[in-house]
């Protein structure tokens, strides 16, 4: 064990004297000046022994020789590969000018026919096939859609005409200046739109809907005489001719409330009838009843012998056993009111009928209602060449016909 007084024999070393002996010998001998001058190239080249000896020695300059390092990962680019680029860049160049070429046509075709078809509205022009440049020179389009809104076809407007013409051979006199174009032929389809129809011919508020792949379905309200009277009707499509659709309106009735049903036409079956409610109704009250059976002409279409009827009028008990049977219920709804407003206004008004509706209802025909139900159409007629429709269809969203055209020719030559 040490004692607390104990000296060490070691000399004391200062350590400036330490860092001192490090530069001892001539510049550049020291440990210290070699390693702050270490020449740091990738790959030094050994100088020749003349140049070692007349040369006098400099430090390298590792900054400058960091900075040479760098542009030099760049500048070593193989030639190969700056041609590629070249190339994508002048591709890219080349396909920008194809497309603002594709643009500016479709544009000028949808302008032209525009003018040539009496458009109301410039149309879509999609020209398909890459690139366009070359179809161009070579007077011949792979394809060319076409998509006209809103075309005017008699009562309606067609929602949309979409056709598709392939191998279009065009008429120029350079790639600048394109004067017209042959169609050979073209495929497409009609578009008859419900929401068309039911905003174009919404004066009545009906609307239409699909029924089955050729029937439409006409539900809504028409007004008459001040009344609104539920609206009914089926219409069948077919197709008219080469060029147009026709409807066939069938089951068309008119609901007066609970009152009374109309349906236009001659037969029995039409004409303006009480409903089942009102029928029934009417056997429970008196007064009405009684008025009925008071008229000669009603009671031998009701098919009563005289002598009940006799004794209905006389006794309430009889007239109750009378009109509480079904068969009566049934008979007084195959009245034909219309025929009885002409000789009993009075009758009618009393079952509840304004005269001002009895006197509108039978101008209200199986022809004129048709009319305002027609779904029918006709495209019109091209300058040139044909088109025609086939395979009319209901859809979901309306009427579609397919179209096709042959011959078609568009501008001048």
């Amino acid at each position: 064990m040490r004692s607390p007084h104990h000296i060490s024999t070691h000399p004391y070393t200062n350590p400036y004297e330490e860092l001192g002996r490090l530069d001892d010998g001539p510049m550049g001998d020291g440990p210290l000046d070699e390693f702050l001058h270490e020449d740091v190239r990738e790959e030094p080249e050994a100088p020749d022994e003349a140049e070692a000896q007349d040369d006098p020695w400099v430090p390298p300059n590792h900054r400058r020789n960091g900075r040479r390092r760098r542009r030099g990962r760049f500048s070593g680019l193989p030639l190969a590969m700056k041609a590629v680029v070249g190339v994508l860049v002048l591709a890219a160049f080349l396909t920008l000018a194809d497309r603002w070429a594709l643009l500016y046509a479709e544009r000028r075709a949808a302008d032209t026919l525009k003018d040539r078809l009496d458009l109301s509205a410039a149309p879509e022009v999609e020209i398909g096939g890459f690139p366009f440049l070359t179809q161009l020179a070579d007077e011949r389009l792979d394809s060319v859609k076409v998509t006209v809104p809103d075309v005017a076809a008699d009562r309606v407007s067609l929602a949309q005409v979409t056709a598709t013409a392939r191998g279009v051979r065009l008429d120029t006199d350079g790639p600048t200046s394109v004067r017209g174009a042959d169609v050979p032929h073209l495929e497409g389809d009609v578009l008859l739109s419900f929401a068309d129809l039911n905003r174009e011919l919404g004066a009545s508020q009906v609307t239409f809907t699909g029924e089955g792949h050729d029937r439409v379905r006409a539900r809504g309200t028409l007004p008459v005489a001040g009344h609104d009277l539920s609206l009914r009707a089926e219409a069948r499509i077919v197709r008219n001719g080469d060029r147009g659709i026709a409807t066939h309106i069938g089951g068309m009735r008119l609901d007066i409330g609970d009152l009374a049903t109309y349906r236009p036409g001659a037969r029995s079956s039409e004409g303006l009838h009480l409903s089942r409610k009102s029928a029934a109704r009417l056997a429970q009250e008196t007064r009405k009843a009684k008025a009925l059976l008071s008229i000669p002409s009603v009671v031998r279409r009701l098919g009563v012998p005289d002598s009940v009827v006799r004794a209905a009028l006389r006794n309430e008990s009889k007239l109750t056993d009378l009109t509480g049977t079904p068969r009566f219920v049934h008979q007084a709804m195959r009245l034909n009111l219309i025929d009885l407003a002409l000789d009993h206004p009075q009758l009618l008004k009393l079952l509840g009928f304004d005269p001002a509706l009895l006197d509108a209802l039978p101008r209200l025909t199986r022809p004129a209602l048709a009319d305002q139900l027609s779904l029918g159409f006709r495209l019109p007629e091209p300058p040139s060449g044909q088109v025609w429709l086939r395979d009319v269809r209901v859809e979901e969203e309306g009427i579609r016909v397919r179209l096709e055209g042959a011959g078609l020719a568009i501008g001048g030559k």
